[in-house]
Parts: structure tokens; sequence; C-alpha cells
């Protein structure tokens, strides 16, 4: 892009990497090949038509526009279906409003310094209300009470046990250096096809233990899924023809849902990678 985009560009641009991303074939989550822990496509479907006006809305804070996206989805679906999309999308929509391509990555850091303990109260209303899996409690800045830090602060006290806030406190590194990477490499070898998405997942799942995996089952789990996805995303990327990788990838599929085992954070960072590439190249 070379001009900041108007918020029905990037309410577009939010609501088509949602969809994107359910075409790909992602391993453990729900897409359009496999539904999966007892939620359906429908479901993320409705929630990102749903969810993609607040994020799309001119003149609401990080904060606001948090709680917005989250109470819009409540009311479409009866599922968190996308919380961490949310949270991670709603700094990404906030840089767009005033950036070019050349300065994202240094409005989106303006944005994350700025933000404030108002946008952590609203944010942590939208957490309570969407109950995301295994969240337990922390001993420090708990979503069950209420803020008194910044949402950059809070979020930066829950960097070691949940990889978006980790995002929040590093600038999104995961998204810039680690995603849109996979995501440039994926579209040069095949073209802008549904294998460069599952390729983009599969580089989160290969090289960051899933945090949502890791606070509903442990360390141990999660690692052993990071090594399982490894030789998979090894073989994927050495595919002239990434169709050849579609029984494998099934079979993973199965194993990972037979087992209740939802890479959640790594769909969420895929989305968020499919976004900043929408908002950088709009």
């Amino acid at each position: 892009m070379s001009a900041a985009l108007s918020g029905p560009d990037i309410a577009k641009a939010f609501q088509d990497a949602c969809l994107s991303e359910l075409d790909a074939l992602k391993p453990g989550n729900v897409h359009r090949q496999a539904d999966g822990h007892g939620m359906e496509v429908a479901d993320f479907e409705k929630s990102a038509v749903a969810a993609a006006p607040a994020i799309g809305a001119a003149g609401l804070s990080v904060g606001e526009r948090i709680e917005a996206a989250a109470e819009a989805t409540r009311r479409a679906v009866n599922v968190n279906t996308n919380l961490g999309i949310i949270l991670l999308a709603a700094p990404l929509a906030q840089a767009a409003f005033t950036s070019s391509d050349a300065n994202f990555k240094h409005a989106l850091q303006e944005v994350l310094a700025s933000l404030t303990v108002e946008d952590a109260r609203a944010a942590y209303r939208a957490i309570r209300g969407a109950e995301p899996g295994g969240l337990g409690s922390a001993h420090e800045h708990d979503v069950a009470t209420e803020p008194r830090v910044t949402l950059l602060e809070a979020m930066r006290a829950a960097q070691t046990r949940d990889r978006i806030a980790w995002n929040y406190a590093n600038n999104f590194v995961d998204i810039f250096d680690l995603g849109l990477k996979w995501h440039d490499g994926g579209m040069a070898r095949w073209g802008d096809v549904p294998w460069v998405t599952t390729y983009v997942y599969l580089g989160f799942l290969a090289h960051i233990p899933d945090t949502l995996i890791e606070r509903k089952f442990g360390t141990p789990t999660a690692g052993e899924v990071l090594d399982e996805a490894r030789p998979i995303e090894a073989s994927l990327a050495q595919c002239q023809t990434p169709g050849e990788m579609a029984g494998p990838l099934v079979a993973f599929d199965a194993s990972l849902k037979e087992r209740k085992l939802n890479p959640g954070t790594s769909a969420d960072l895929t989305v968020a990678t499919l976004f900043a590439y929408a908002l950088v190249n709009g």
C-alpha cells in the first residue's frame, strides 16, 4: 500500500484473511476439509463476517476494537472462534489507518507503545466474555481482575505463557520475521494457492510450541506436536507440487484431532500473517 487504508479496505482485508485461512488444510485445526473440536467451518465464517466491521471501524482505540469485534462474534456464534485473531488483528488494523507500506512496522510499534490502561480494561472484558480454553489464572494482572496497567504491560507479563502476548511484547516479530517470510517463499514457489497458507501454518507449528496446546495439555505435549510437525513442514517446503503432501497432512490432522489437540495459536498467527500481508500490499 502507498497510503493509509480506509476502514472498509481494512475490514475486507480482515474478512478475506479469515476466510482464506479456512481454505487451507491445517492439521489439528478447523478447515474446509474437516471440522473439529466441536466447531464447524460455518462458525468461523460467521465470526469473520461479524468481527470485520469492528476491526475496520474508524475512530476506535485498540481496546475498543478488540471488545467490539469480540462482542459481535459472541452475538453471531456461541463458541470462541476468533479471540486470538482479534487480539492480533486490532493493533495491525490501527497501524493501517495511519501508515504506508514503507513505515507499517514503525506505525505498529507506535500503536503498541501507546496502549493504555483503558485498552487493557476493554481487552480484559473481551477475554472474559470469550472464555478461551486453558486460560487458568495468573499471578500477575489476571484477566479475572480489573487491570491497573496498560495493555502492553499486561501482555509483557503474560508473554511466557501466551504467544499472542509475546508478539505484543516483541513488536509482532513472529508475523514480520517468520510468517511473512514463509508466505513470500510459498508464493514464489507455488503461486497464490491455499497451500501457501498451509505452509505458513506448519511453519509456526514446527518452530514455535503452540501455547494453546501448552496451556491445556502441558509443555511436553506441545513439544511433541512441534516435533511431529517438523518433518512434515520440511517435506512440504521441498515440494514443487504441494498436493503431493495431502496424504501426510490429512493423517496428521486426524491424529491431532483424535487426541483433541488444537494448535489454535498457530492458526491465529497464520490469520494475522495473511492480514498483515494484505494491509502492506493492499
